[in-house]
């Protein structure tokens, strides 16, 4: 099984809230509710993952020196394993803004579990919680 490395952030604003964004139509797992990020390319680091990825997704600008080591992700899906390491983000420049088609909600940690979230999202809700 191959394991797909990808990248997430909890991006909290100065309410505590954290920003999820909606698979879109068309993708994989579409109608879930995700924390942002996305695939570490070939020599790429997880956070130069995530400054490129929350440019492209969320036309925000955000720097390494802002991202903080949070936790990650482990999960086994049909077809491949996800390792997502996960960091916290409280700084960066720029309004976040759907780029992809994508919805955005800003969410208190308690009411994550109101939205939908594939199954190697949903642990992270009760450290978030309690983070938070």
């Amino acid at each position: 099984m191959k394991t797909l490395l990808v990248s997430a952030v909890a991006l909290i604003d100065v309410d505590g809230r954290v920003l999820l964004a909606q698979r879109p139509e068309g993708k994989s797992m579409a109608g879930l509710w995700e924390f942002p990020g996305g695939k570490v390319e070939a020599g790429e680091t997880p956070e130069a993952a995530l400054v490129r990825e929350l440019k492209e997704e969320l036309g925000i600008d955000t720097w390494a020196s802002c991202l903080a080591p949070l936790t990650f992700a482990s999960h086994s899906y049909d077809d491949f394993h996800l390792l997502m390491p996960v960091f916290a983000c409280r700084k960066w420049d720029g309004i976040a803004a759907p780029q992809e088609g994508q919805k955005l909600a800003w969410v208190a940690p308690k009411k994550m579990r109101d939205y939908p979230m594939p199954p190697a999202d949903i642990p992270l809700i009760a450290m978030l919680r309690d983070l938070l």
